[in-house]
C-alpha cells in the first residue's frame, strides 16, 4: 500500500500593529523591440483596475536615486520618528496616502510625502477625505459639498464598463471596514450633537417655565400691582437723671448706654407685642386701613380677619431695632398714605413714654416701699411706748418720779435738821445740874415724832403699804418706759432719714424718653422696591432650582449605580 504525503502549507497572517511593508514597486515592461508579438493594449483602454497602483502613478515623478537625495529623505524620516506619532495617527498617514495612491514605502515616509503634497494628514478636513472621495479616485472638496456629510462612492463601489466586458469591482474588506468605522463615527457625533441640542433646548424651556417667568410675573406684580406702602423712620433714646459719682466699677458705667439698656430693650419688646398693636387699633383702626379697595389683593385683610394675621402685617411693617454701641431705639413703621404713617409713628413714641414712665414709677415705689414701711413700725412704736408712759402716770398718780423723789428726799432733810435740833437741845438740858424736866418733856416728844415722820417718810421709798406701790418701784417702771419712748424717738428719726434719702435715689433713678430724630411724613413711597425685589426673587428660584436639580442627579445617579 502506497502512503500518500500533502505538503504542508504555513499561511503568515499579516499583523495589524506592524508597520505595512513597502509596496513593491512595477517592474516597467520590456522594450517593444525585444518583444515583437507583445501587445500593451489590454482591452481596457486607458482605465486603471488595479489597488496598488493608480493611473496617475505612472505620471508621478521618480524619487531622486542620487546619495544626497536619500540623506535628505533618511533626515526627515528620522525628525518624523522623533515627533513621537502614535500609532493611531501613523496608520491614518498611511490609509490617507494609499487613498492618494502615493508610493510610500512605510508610515514615516507616507507623512513625508503627504506634507511635501502640501497635506496635513493629522487634520479633520484630511481624515473626511478618506470617506469623501470621488469614483474618480482623486479627494472631494469639503466645502461646497452639496452632499453636505453623505458618503460619496469608492472607486470600485460603482460598474466601469469595458470595451468588450462589463465587469464588477468591489471594495476590498480593509477598505469597507474603513468607510464604514467613519460613517459609524459620524452618524455617533450627529446623534451627539442631536441630543445636546435637545437636551440645551429642555433646560432652556425649564429655566423659563420655572426662573424666568415667575421673574417676570414678581416684577410685574411689585411694579404696576403692589400697593405703594410709606416708610418713616425715627429714632428715640431713654436717658436717665446723673446719680451721684460711685466707687469701683459702678462708676465706670455711668453715662453708658449699658445702665439703660434693660429698659430699651424692653421698650424695643413692648413695642412688637401684640398689646402695642392691640392699642393702635383700638386708637386707629390698624386692620381697618388694610382692608380696602385700594390694597392690592395679596397685601389686603380680609374683612373678617382674626388678630393673629393683623399682628403678622403689624410685625411686617412695624420695623424696630436697638444699637447697643449707641443705645438708640430705630423704628420704621410703613402705611399706605404718609401721613398715617406718621401718625402711628407718634402714637407707638407715646406708648413708649407710657411704658417707661411705669417701669421707672415701679422702681421707685420699690425703692421707696421699705423705707416707708421701716417709718410707719417706728412711728406706731413711738405712740406705744408713750401711751405706756401715760398709763404708768395716770395709775400711780405721778406725773414724774424724779420730782416725787426729789420732794420726799427734800421733806427728810428738814425733818432730819429739825431733829437734830431738838436732840442738841435736849442734850443741853441735861447737861444742868438740875434739868427741867417741863422743859424737858416737850422736847422728847417733838424728837419721837420727827423721827416717826422721817421713817414714815423713808417708808414711801422704798415700801408699799397697801395698794400703793413703793416709789422705788414706780420710778423704775417709769423711767423704763421713758427710755423705751427715747429708743422708739431715735428709731423713728432713723426711718425718717432712710425714707428720705430713698425719695431723693429715686428722683435720681427716674428714666425718661428722649426723641432724637422726630417721625416726619415722606413724599414718596418706600416701598416696594421693583429692581431689588425682583432680583432676590431671580436669586430665590434660581438658588431653588439648582438645589432640586442637584439632588435630582445624585438620586438618579445612586439609582442607576
Amino acid at each position: 500500500m502506497t502512503t500518500l504525503k500533502a505538503t504542508r502549507f504555513h499561511i503568515r497572517r499579516p499583523d495589524p500593529a506592524a508597520a505595512p511593508k513597502p509596496a513593491p514597486r512595477p517592474v516597467a515592461p520590456p522594450p517593444a523591440e525585444e518583444m515583437p508579438f507583445a501587445s500593451t493594449d489590454d482591452g481596457f483602454g486607458d482605465m486603471n483596475f488595479r489597488r496598488d497602483e493608480a493611473p496617475s502613478r505612472a505620471s508621478a515623478p521618480a524619487p531622486s536615486a542620487t546619495p544626497a537625495a536619500d540623506a535628505s529623505v533618511e533626515a526627515q524620516l528620522e525628525a518624523i520618528r522623533k515627533e513621537g506619532l502614535t500609532g493611531r495617527q501613523l496608520r491614518t498617514a498611511r490609509r490617507l496616502a494609499q487613498s492618494r495612491n502615493m508610493p510610500a514605502t512605510s508610515d514615516y515616509d507616507a507623512v513625508r510625502l503627504l506634507r511635501e503634497a502640501g497635506v496635513d494628514p493629522f487634520q479633520r478636513g484630511s481624515m473626511l477625505e478618506l470617506v469623501m472621495a470621488e469614483p474618480g479616485g482623486e479627494p472631494a472638496p469639503l466645502s461646497g459639498s452639496a452632499t453636505g456629510r453623505a458618503l460619496t462612492p469608492l472607486p470600485g463601489d460603482g460598474v466601469k464598463l469595458p470595451q468588450t466586458v462589463k465587469p464588477i469591482q468591489l471594495p476590498s474588506t480593509e477598505q469597507r471596514a474603513e468607510v464604514n468605522h467613519a460613517a459609524e463615527i459620524l452618524k455617533m457625533q450627529a446623534d451627539i450633537a442631536r441630543r445636546r441640542r435637545r437636551k440645551l433646548a429642555l433646560l432652556a424651556s425649564r429655566l423659563f417655565v420655572f426662573i424666568l417667568l415667575p421673574t417676570i410675573i414678581a416684577g410685574w406684580y411689585f411694579s404696576a400691582v403692589a400697593t405703594p406702602m410709606y416708610a418713616t423712620k425715627s429714632e428715640f433714646m431713654i436717658q436717665q437723671q446723673e446719680p451721684a459719682a460711685a466707687a469701683g466699677m459702678g462708676g465706670l458705667l455711668q453715662g453708658t448706654s449699658l445702665v439703660t439698656s434693660q429698659d430699651s430693650i424692653a421698650v424695643q419688646g413692648y413695642l412688637q407685642s401684640r398689646d402695642a398693636m392691640l392699642r393702635l387699633e383700638q386708637d386707629h383702626g390698624f386692620r381697618s386701613h388694610f382692608q380696602g379697595e385700594e390694597i392690592d389683593p395679596i397685601l389686603r385683610l380680609p374683612a373678617d380677619a382674626s388678630l393673629e394675621e393683623a399682628y403678622r402685617l403689624y410685625a411686617r411693617y412695624v420695623l424696630i431695632s436697638y444699637d447697643q454701641s449707641e443705645g438708640i431705639v430705630k423704628m420704621e413703621v410703613s402705611a399706605p398714605t404718609p401721613e398715617l404713617s406718621a401718625e402711628w409713628s407718634r402714637q407707638l413714641i407715646k406708648y413708649a413714654e407710657e411704658q417707661v414712665d411705669q417701669l421707672t414709677q415701679r422702681l421707685r415705689e420699690d425703692s421707696m416701699k421699705g423705707a416707708r414701711e421701716s417709718y410707719e413700725e417706728a412711728e406706731k412704736a413711738v405712740l406705744s411706748a408713750q401711751q405706756r408712759v401715760v398709763e404708768l402716770q395716770e395709775r400711780y398718780k405721778i406725773l414724774s418720779s424724779e420730782v416725787e423723789v426729789t420732794l420726799l428726799t427734800s421733806q427728810i432733810g428738814a425733818l432730819e435738821t429739825q431733829l437734830t435740833q431738838e436732840k442738841l437741845s435736849l442734850a443741853q438740858m441735861e447737861s444742868n445740874s438740875s434739868p427741867n424736866t417741863a422743859r424737858m418733856d416737850p422736847v422728847k416728844r417733838r424728837i419721837a415724832t420727827l423721827e416717826a415722820e422721817i421713817a414714815e417718810l423713808r417708808r414711801k421709798l422704798t415700801e408699799g403699804s397697801g395698794d400703793t406701790e413703793s416709789l422705788a418701784r414706780i420710778q423704775g417702771e417709769l423711767l423704763v418706759a421713758q427710755a423705751d419712748v427715747q429708743t422708739r424717738q431715735m428709731i423713728l428719726a432713723q426711718a425718717v432719714q432712710a425714707m428720705e434719702n430713698s425719695r431723693v435715689e429715686a428722683n435720681r433713678q427716674v428714666r425718661y424718653l428722649a426723641p432724637s430724630v422726630n417721625p416726619v411724613p415722606p413724599d414718596e413711597p418706600t416701598y416696594p422696591r421693583v429692581f431689588e425685589n425682583t432680583l432676590v426673587t431671580l436669586l430665590i428660584l434660581l438658588g431653588v432650582y439648582l438645589m432640586i436639580s442637584m439632588t435630582v442627579a445624585i438620586l438618579r445617579e445612586q439609582v442607576s449605580a
